[in-house]
């Protein structure tokens, strides 16, 4: 079994290594673009350096799969994989904003076993287990049990004109905490319609699913992590009573989006 009291302590400074160079707090940061364009900065590669270190030392029988790490196709061979994103949000905590955290699940099996989000500058963590539950800071969760598909809650900065009928909330940049509102029940509806990454989800989904919302692909099935391709279309989270009505209205949009993309150039 593994220690989840050191698994915790090792997210949680983590995120501590993050916030002593978060410009929120006034601190000058080293930050560039990769080559596809998303934002990285040298808190995210320590973060990842250290979560490495201490997580493979933790369950040395686990591969390792990240956003800032080579991925090494060894993984696939084994029972457990941690999933990890150092820093998911990177555009918000560039600018100094609280919508980031450090997300961090175990996989087993195709599917994760722990989920642990840590939150630091909003004092947020949020943890889940299969069959047992989610939690932020000690507090079970209840998801979103909504039953009417319009009016739904969305974390967004803009609707398209067919989604008027929905309910614009704050939208952090992190995905990760978008799906976390749905599991508190600060949302009712998150949906994405493009190529994502397993580390991005894999610990939000298990949180939100625990606190017992609805969470598949954007065409309602069931997802899986520790693939040989990490990427995958679309993500649909939401209240279990409007997951269907969610589903119709995306499919259309979903089928003209979901061609493959390029190779990966992570």
């Amino acid at each position: 079994m593994i220690d989840r009291q050191r698994l915790e302590e090792i997210v949680r400074e983590a995120g501590q290594i993050a916030m002593r160079q978060w410009p929120g707090h006034g601190h000058t940061l080293e930050s560039w673009s990769k080559d596809a364009g998303s934002p990285v900065s040298a808190a995210d590669i320590e973060v990842d350096n250290f979560l490495h270190r201490e997580l493979c030392a933790l369950l040395p029988a686990a591969g390792w799969l990240s956003e800032e790490s080579v991925d090494h196709p060894e993984r696939l061979a084994k029972g457990l994989c941690w999933l990890v994103d150092p820093i998911d949000g990177t555009r918000d905590y560039i600018r100094g904003r609280t919508g980031w955290c450090v997300s961090v699940a175990l996989v087993s099996e195709r599917r994760p076993l722990i989920g642990i989000l840590v939150a630091p500058a909003r004092g947020e963590e949020w943890s889940g287990t299969a069959g047992q539950g989610s939690w932020r800071n000690g507090k079970r969760l209840v998801a979103s049990t909504r039953k009417q598909f319009s009016g739904s809650r969305v974390p967004a900065d803009w609707l398209p004109e067919e989604d008027q009928d929905l309910v614009m909330v704050d939208k952090p940049n992190s995905i990760a905490l978008r799906i976390a509102m749905v599991a508190s029940a600060e949302a009712d509806l998150v949906a994405t319609l493009r190529w994502g990454f397993e580390w991005d989800i894999a610990a939000a989904t298990l949180i939100a699913r625990e606190a017992g919302a609805a969470v598949t692909d954007a065409f309602g099935k069931p997802l899986a992590y520790n693939k040989r391709d990490p990427r995958a279309f679309g993500l649909l989270v939401s209240a279990p009573a409007i997951h269907r009505d969610a589903i119709e209205r995306l499919a259309e949009r979903a089928e003209e989006l979901a061609k493959p993309p390029e190779d990966q150039t992570s």
